[in-house]
């Protein structure tokens, strides 16, 4: 294939693996980025360790992408997580899997994976052009293109990718703008809504002021039959953190429905309820309850907080009662936070607006992967393997379109 003339608007993971594969298959790749430099969330996410992907076994891993796993099974064959590993080991990130079965880099960062991937893609003639904020097409279907100065251009490349991410994190450059300017050409999309989010609950006072940014640690929350345990941590107008993340798809769709959704927390997982019972039967005469909840059944002041919380009133006096509510606590949730505090975003362009080759079938020569698409995953890995997965698939797409379509 003779070379072409590429534009990739938003420099991401997704962009950015795409700008790879592209140039290296020869074509003349430009990047245009809305901030002053790429890849901004990627670097955010670094600070918690990168946890690039995931080490499970692919049936459980494809079954975390819920209603896409069907979707995007062979793109997910296709780059599976091994390839991730791969290709981060090829930059100098070498990787390995921690105790939970997460991949991350052994520097435990994403800067230096980074700069490695980045001096890459400039060996490769990769240009990035910063500070361009894209505004639509043109009249006659060109993209348009803004600078920090004002000024206006229109660019005429061969093919296009938008790989614009969500709308979490807007102040990082994913603000999730996009969405109406494809909906004035009549592609759908799925509402964006916040995922793996935090949601506010009506906490009392004291609640508020003495257990705000405490962690809850070492619990199972179990929703409409599914189970997650970890940790969560308690927000001043709300819950937090991974056990929540990890069902907040099955939750945001429940209180969309209902308008709350109910949760079960049970604050000590590795202990039946039975054995609970008859700890919490052997009080002795004096001992405040806070005291026999921390000795008894092991609860943190935190986690004795919650259960009153849960109550709605003073705890139950028998202990056969009070095991049963540590391992179910009630907890009402009434929404979800809002989407510019979530960790990535639900909803986007609909599966039956793009083709195999992730070219949007009403524009052609017009590409989309990543988190503009309409799938969500929970944390884990899970959602940077399927926005480089997305990205692969789409610049393989490109590359069979421009042989077919253009003749080259």
């Amino acid at each position: 294939m003779s070379a072409r003339d590429i534009a990739i608007i938003g420099s991401g993971p997704t962009g950015l693996i795409a700008a790879e594969r592209l140039a290296g298959a020869g074509h003349r790749v430009t990047i245009y980025e809305r901030m002053a430099s790429p890849a901004r969330k990627f670097l955010l996410a670094g600070r918690g360790g990168l946890n690039l992907t995931h080490s499970e076994p692919f049936d459980a891993f494809l079954g975390r992408y819920r209603e896409a796993a069907g979707w995007l099974e062979p793109v997910l064959r296709a780059f599976p997580p091994q390839a991730l590993r791969d290709w981060a080991d090829g930059l100098g990130a070498e990787t390995f899997i921690g105790s939970s079965g997460r991949v991350f880099p052994r520097a435990m960062k994403a800067s230096p994976l980074l700069r490695a991937w980045l001096g890459r893609l400039d060996g490769l003639g990769v240009r990035l052009a910063a500070n361009s904020f894209w505004m639509g097409w043109s009249a006659d279907g060109a993209p348009t293109l803004r600078s920090d100065a004002g000024v206006v251009q229109t660019i005429r490349p061969d093919a296009t990718l938008l790989a614009l991410g969500g709308a979490s994190w807007p102040r990082l450059g994913s603000d999730g703008g996009w969405a109406p300017l494809l909906a004035e050409r009549g592609i759908a999309v799925s509402p964006l809504r916040p995922a793996n989010a935090g949601f506010t609950v009506a906490w009392s006072r004291p609640m508020r002021e003495r257990f705000a940014g405490e962690p809850l640690k070492r619990v199972t929350v179990g929703f409409a039959g599914e189970q997650a345990s970890g940790e969560a941590m308690i927000d001043v107008g709300g819950i937090e953190g991974g056990v929540i993340y990890a069902l907040s798809a099955p939750i945001r769709e429940a209180i969309i429905r209902d308008g709350a959704a109910t949760i079960l927390i049970d604050l000590r997982p590795g202990v039946s309820a039975a054995d609970l019972a008859a700890r919490l039967a052997k009080r002795r005469k004096g001992e405040t309850l806070s005291n026999h909840l921390r000795k008894a059944a092991g609860l943190a002041p935190v986690a004795a907080a919650l259960l009153r919380e849960a109550a709605g009133a003073e705890l139950p006096a028998d202990p056969e009662a009070l095991a049963a509510l540590i391992k179910a606590a009630p907890l009402r949730l009434e929404a979800p936070m809002p989407i510019a505090r979530a960790i990535s975003t639900a909803g986007g362009i609909v599966r039956e607006e793009i083709d195999a080759n992730f070219m949007l079938k009403r524009l052609p020569g017009v590409f989309v992967a990543g988190e503009m698409l309409d799938w969500e995953a929970p944390t884990g890995g899970y959602l940077l393997q399927a926005s480089f997965a997305t990205g692969v698939a789409a610049a393989a797409g490109m590359q069979r379109w421009l042989l077919r379509e253009q003749g080259g």
